[in-house]
């Protein structure tokens, strides 16, 4: 890893938005974004925005099912994992609610 990768990986960690997309995923496993939507109480556009950051710096993966895309913790990345125990911490006002993503 790179100084510019390090660089971009905690920028990305240094948003609350995205810590909280982390946290999500860190309790839930897998999510996609309809079901991130309504706990974050954000746009979609500005959704898909954090999402590319936290994918683009492999924090987390993404797999494309029918026409939803699904996003999990990338746990081979040693930088989430040295933050993990911090991330799975923080406290959420909202959880995900029984909506599931249809494939």
């Amino acid at each position: 890893m790179n100084e510019k990768k390090l660089k971009q990986i905690y920028y990305a960690l240094s948003d609350e938005i995205r810590l909280k997309i982390l946290k999500l995923l860190s309790d839930n496993g897998e999510l996609c974004v309809y079901q991130l939507l309504p706990v974050l109480n954000i746009s979609q556009p500005n959704l898909s925005f954090h999402l590319r950051i936290l994918r683009d710096t492999d924090l987390v993966k993404s797999e494309k099912r029918g026409k939803w895309v699904f996003y999990s913790l990338d746990k081979e990345n040693p930088i989430l994992l040295a933050n993990l125990e911090f991330i799975k911490s923080i406290k959420l006002d909202k959880t995900p609610s029984d909506l599931s993503c249809v494939t």
